[in-house]
């Protein structure tokens, strides 16, 4: 009843063009939203203060809009007021449409001049919406400010001119010979174009947040006709990220309507793609969970995710996704009971029975020391190992860690991992000897466990007896084998230590590891399936391989990686930059955030260093 009666008030005191384009019927009261934070957050909390859009006065009131970019999200205030007079946020999700109203309405109380609202966000990552929020106030009359970021910004603002660079990644669509095509420059900003047709014709571009299942707020954007005298025309530039809103991966639509009738039609929906890396990263970033800063139901899956995108930036000097880092460490940190973030409990600091699922965080942390320079993730990785050196034991096959709190296996990728932590850890604690101590030991027993066999292959662990129990070689034990005879090496100077690592990258290169020259998982061939944890192993074994090339030099490693990237981008890759599981040109090939981040580990091994 409240909320009619403010549209009636409304109606009564605008303009019919004010009506129409500002006060359009407001939905429903909707759902809290979470992104870095969930709606009703205190404004003392925010980490900064903007006033991107002119106050409102209504009868000598002042209704401020406030914003928080840092933490995207938004809240109102009402001054200069009286006992009664209240401010509240709309806020839309269709371009300001429609919009869900009094979010958080606060109303002067007696004694007082002005009051403000708690925060609410400006979009809907969880949810691959984005919004728009305006500040309103009832003091003897209702009116809002501006809508906030009605244009979205990246490389450029929507709307710009002056493209860099022009790429064409999917196919025209056409219409009664008219040609209506889709483009992006070098910085992802897209427009559409139409050719070959009459004065009249328009083009126009749709933009989606979640992959062309809807575009609310998005049609019809940049939308032109073809001038008289004319056969072609093109749109403005939109963007296709919105980093204010934390939103990655948009796609978008080029689309045209003939002037004769009503015909229209579009491209299919794309996103920009003229860096891979890039492309792979937008995409994993799209599915990424900011409210809890993880991506759903794999918890070790998420370490090496992390890790992938850690390395991406560092590797590119990226800057726009740093804000991710602190988010996962400071939201995962914490104790989660049992099948809330892993079936396993975690007990804080990363910490679970699993000991390699504990070891891929510290991994993670080390990677994020060496983006930030902060000292906190090292330290972190830190704890994290002096909880797994509880579980090296001499008592059983002479040494190694096990992969459980149960003590039940020795296994390679626990020990794997344990190497390259250790020695990593020593490599960037000036004075260390203990670090140093313990990663010798543990590649001396893991060198002479038997789990690497006569062709330098790893086989996943070691028998009841000791002995290797000749499991499936996966590409990930492989992997960690050449990571930690590295950074040992690194360590050490030992050149034996690189020696053996060129032998198992020469190995996986040159074995049924790779075959046609395409590295492959055991449940790659035929019409296997890799479950959720194999399916991101490749990519672990080229993060190391990387690693390889760059210590040694040797552009064979290179080559290798740029033949992985060529087959991913040519059999493995679609218009919105999905990638998936199988790298080579065969069967079905499905995908998920888990492969996607795998396949970004291939095309990072074939980038230069910056």
């Amino acid at each position: 009843m409240r909320r009619l009666l403010i549209a009636a008030l409304v109606a009564a005191t605008l303009t019919p063009a004010a009506q129409q384009t500002a006060y359009a019927v407001p939905k429903a009261a909707a759902a809290t939203v979470c992104s870095v934070s969930c709606d009703t957050l205190d404004p003392s909390r925010a980490q900064e203060e903007t006033f991107p859009v002119p106050e409102k006065v209504i009868n000598g009131r002042r209704v401020v809009l406030h914003v928080s970019d840092k933490d995207a999200m938004a809240w109102g205030s009402i001054d200069n007021g009286t006992a009664g007079n209240a401010v509240w946020l709309d806020r839309s999700w269709d371009g300001g449409a429609t919009w869900d109203g009094l979010l958080g309405k606060a109303t002067i109380p007696s004694t007082w001049t002005g009051t403000r609202t708690l925060m609410y966000n400006l979009a809907d990552p969880v949810g691959h919406r984005r919004g728009l929020i305006r500040a309103c106030g009832d003091a003897s009359g209702v009116d809002c400010t501006s809508w906030v970021h009605l244009a979205v910004c990246a490389a450029a603002c929507d709307g710009s001119d002056g493209p860099v660079g022009d790429n064409q990644p999917i196919g025209a669509a056409t219409l009664a010979n008219r040609r209506i095509s889709l483009h992006f420059d070098n910085r992802g900003m897209a427009w559409a174009a139409l050719d070959t047709g009459t004065a009249g014709d328009e083009v126009w571009l749709d933009r989606s947040w979640n992959e062309g299942a809807s575009w609310a707020g998005g049609s019809s954007l940049g939308r032109l006709s073809v001038a008289t005298g004319a056969a072609s025309v093109k749109t403005k530039l939109f963007a296709t990220t919105d980093p204010k809103s934390r939103l990655a991966g948009g796609a978008v639509r080029a689309c045209g309507r003939a002037v004769e009738g009503q015909n229209g039609a579009c491209t299919a929906w794309a996103r920009p793609a003229s860096d891979r890396a890039g492309a792979a990263a937008d995409a994993l970033v799209y599915s990424y969970q900011p409210d809890t800063a993880w991506w759903l139901s794999s918890w070790w899956n998420s370490a090496v995710a992390a890790t992938t995108l850690f390395d991406y930036q560092q590797r590119t000097r990226r800057t726009d996704l740093r804000w991710m880092v602190d988010e996962i460490f400071t939201k995962n940190k914490g104790v989660f009971a049992a099948g809330v973030k892993s079936g396993d409990a975690l007990e804080g600091n990363f910490i679970s029975r699993a000991i390699d699922d504990t070891e891929w965080w510290a991994i993670a942390w080390i990677q994020a020391y060496d983006l930030t320079g902060d000292h906190k993730y090292l330290d972190m990785a830190g704890t994290i190992a002096n909880y797994v050196q509880g579980y090296w034991d001499t008592g059983s096959c002479g040494g190694g860690v096990w992969w459980d709190r149960e003590r039940t296996y020795k296994n390679a990728i626990t020990n794997g991992l344990y190497i390259r932590m250790t020695a990593a850890l020593h490599n960037r604690l000036p004075g260390d000897t203990t670090w140093l101590q313990r990663a010798t030991t543990g590649w001396n027993w893991f060198k002479n466990s038997g789990m690497i066999n006569s062709s330098n292959l790893v086989n996943d662990g070691l028998t009841g007896s000791c002995a290797n129990n000749g499991q499936t070689v996966w590409t990930y034990n492989q992997g960690l084998a050449i990571g930690g005879a590295l950074e040992l090496y690194r360590a050490t100077g030992d050149s034996t230590l690189l020696t053996k690592a060129r032998q198992l990258g020469d190995a996986a290169m040159t074995s049924a590891l790779s075959p046609g020259g395409i590295l492959a998982e055991a449940c790659d061939i035929g019409s296997a399936t890799c479950d959720d944890n194999a399916k991101q192993f490749k990519g672990i074994f080229m993060r190391y391989l990387m690693d390889l090339a760059d210590t040694t030099g040797d552009a064979t490693y290179r080559t290798y990686a740029q033949r992985q990237s060529d087959s991913i981008w040519q059999h493995d890759h679609d218009a919105l930059n999905h990638l998936g599981q199988r790298w080579a040109a065969q069967g079905t090939n499905p995908h998920d955030w888990r492969t996607q981040a795998s396949a970004l580990g291939a095309l990072l091994a074939a980038t230069p260093r910056t």
